[in-house]
C-alpha cells in the first residue's frame, strides 16, 4: 500500500503548529514571570525564587520546540552564494541533500536527547535553587527534534514536492 503524502504532511504540518504554539505560551509565561520578578525586586523586594533557573528550563524547551516548524517553513540559514549560477534542477539536489542532512542531524540530537533525559531521570538531578527535575526539559525536547528529523526526512525524499500550506518561507 503506498504511503499517502498529502495526509502525512497535512499531520507533520499540524504537529509543528502545535509545537511553535506550545513554544509561543512558553515564551509568554517567560516573560511575564521575569516581569513580576523584576517588578517585585524593585518596588517590594521581593522576587521569584530561582526564576533565572525557570527561564533557562523553559527556554531550552521553547528553542526546541520552534525547530519542526522552522524546518518545515526552509527556513534556515542557506548560503546561496556557491549555488547561484547553479541550475535550478542541482540546487533542488543540493536542497534534497541538505535536508537528509539537517534530519540526521535532528535525529542524532533527539537520540542523545533521550538518553541525556533518561540519565537525568535515574539520577534524580534537578537544579540548584528549586531542585527542578532536569528531566522535565528533556522530555519537552525530545519529541520536538524528532518531529524535526520527520519533517526533514519528508523534504529529502520529496524534493521540491514538499510543500506546506503556506508554503516555504525562506
Amino acid at each position: 500500500m503506498p504511503l499517502d503524502w498529502e495526509s502525512t504532511l497535512k499531520i507533520l504540518e499540524s504537529l509543528a503548529k502545535f509545537c511553535s504554539i506550545l513554544s509561543g505560551a512558553l515564551l509568554t509565561f517567560i516573560t511575564l514571570m521575569t516581569c513580576y520578578s523584576l517588578i517585585g525586586r524593585n518596588t517590594s523586594g521581593q522576587t521569584i525564587v530561582g526564576d533565572f533557573e525557570l527561564t533557562g528550563v523553559a527556554t531550552g524547551a521553547a528553542i526546541a520546540l520552534f525547530m519542526p516548524l522552522c524546518q518545515l517553513k526552509k527556513a534556515n540559514i542557506i548560503v546561496d552564494f556557491f549555488t547561484a549560477k547553479a541550475s535550478e534542477a542541482t540546487i533542488v539536489q543540493l536542497d534534497r541533500l541538505g535536508a537528509l542532512f539537517m534530519a540526521a542531524t535532528f535525529a542524532l540530537l533527539a537520540w542523545r536527547t533521550y538518553l541525556g533525559g533518561m540519565n537525568a531521570w535515574v539520577s534524580q538531578s534537578g537544579s540548584m535553587m528549586l531542585g527542578f527535575p532536569e528531566w522535565i526539559v528533556f522530555a519537552a525536547m525530545t519529541p520536538p527534534l524528532a518531529l524535526s528529523a520527520a519533517i526533514a526526512l519528508a523534504q529529502a525524499l520529496l524534493g521540491d514536492k514538499f510543500t506546506s500550506s503556506e508554503g516555504a518561507s525562506a
